[in-house]
This record gives structure tokens, sequence and C-alpha cells, in this order.
């Protein structure tokens, strides 16, 4: 290892931390606040200067999709991981619990997502391009395990999972979160045993 190289990785890691902390503090105060809320806010929350904050993003609908894609990737990255810990059925019960936390996170993007912003216009792309195949592998396994049945469209039960979850927070997050596990259940009905 050459000289330097040890001062570059320690500040490469610092710098990730500081993203990665800024987009989690984005997240929340987007959750709580609104997207329109004071940069500065975020910035407090994060524990950097301001300046950090529109270093890295330039723009607020920058800073916006940079925390829609993380959760996106959080969320698909969820997927393989549960299914190496968990029976196949387990697997995607829990990914879909986790899919409704992203829904949650979601919920405080929404008004920036739909403002009609050209910026925000590949974000339903990249949603389906990754959470689809994050789904579809957990339905495949569940359903090769004889766990649910064989005739569930991914995107289908994304879309039904997304709706459930946006009507069911009027009434709080645990409520949601039943709603998605009776949706899941009937998944099971009609399943073919193996």
């Amino acid at each position: 290892m050459k000289p330097g190289e040890r001062a570059d990785r320690r500040v490469r890691a610092d710098a990730k931390r500081n993203l990665d902390g800024l987009l989690q503090a984005a997240l929340t105060v987007f959750a709580t606040s609104g997207v329109d809320a004071p940069v500065r806010e975020i910035a407090e929350k994060a524990g950097v200067g301001i300046g950090t904050v529109y270093r890295h993003f330039p723009e607020r609908s920058d800073l916006v999709v940079a925390v829609f894609r993380r959760e996106i990737d959080a969320c698909a990255d969820a997927a393989p991981i549960l299914a190496a810990e968990h029976a196949p059925g387990e697997a995607l019960a829990r990914w879909m619990q986790r899919f409704v936390d992203f829904i949650a996170a979601k919920r405080g993007l929404a008004a920036a997502l739909h403002s009609g912003n050209p910026a925000f216009d590949a974000l339903p792309a990249y949603f389906q391009q990754r959470l689809q195949p994050a789904l579809r592998s957990l339905l495949d396994a569940a359903a090769a395990a004889g766990e649910v049945r064989t005739d569930i469209a991914a995107e289908d039960l994304l879309n039904a999972a997304a709706s459930l979850s946006m009507h069911a927070y009027a009434q709080g997050s645990e409520h949601a979160r039943r709603m998605v596990s009776l949706l899941v259940d009937g998944l099971r009905y009609g399943a073919v045993q193996r």
C-alpha cells in the first residue's frame, strides 16, 4: 500500500458516510416537512454544512432523485438477503413489509414526484427496473416451494401493495402493515403444495 492510499480510503469512507447521512437526513426531513423543507434543516439534521448539501446536490430535484433511488435500491437489495436468510414464503412476506416501509418513505416524496418536473421522469422506470425483478425472484421461489400461487405478476402485486399501503397509511403505519399481511396471506390461496 502506498503512503497516501490509506488516507484516501479514510477520506472516501468519511465522504460516503457523510453522503449516506445526508440522504437519510433528507428522507427524514422530507417525510415530516415535505420536499420543500429548508436545505438548512437537512444539513443540520445530517451534521454537515449547507455547502456540503449543495456540493453534492446543486438542485433540490437532484437531492430528491438521490433519496428516491437510494430507497428503491435498499428495497431491491433486501430481496436476496431475505431469500438467503428465510424460507421462500417468509422471505416474500418480509420483503412485502419492507416494501410497505418504502411506500411510507415515498409518501414524503410524492408531491415532488408528481410535480411535472422532468428531473423525475426516469424514476418510475427505475422503480420498475429494480423492484419487479427483486419481487419476481421471491415470488418464483415461494411458488416453487408451493407456498404461494403461481399466477401472480410482480407488477400487479407491487401495484396492489402500493395502493393498499397509500390508503391504509391514513390510519397509521401498523394498519398498512396489517393490510399488506392480509394481501400476502391471500397469495397462499390456490398454492400447489409440493
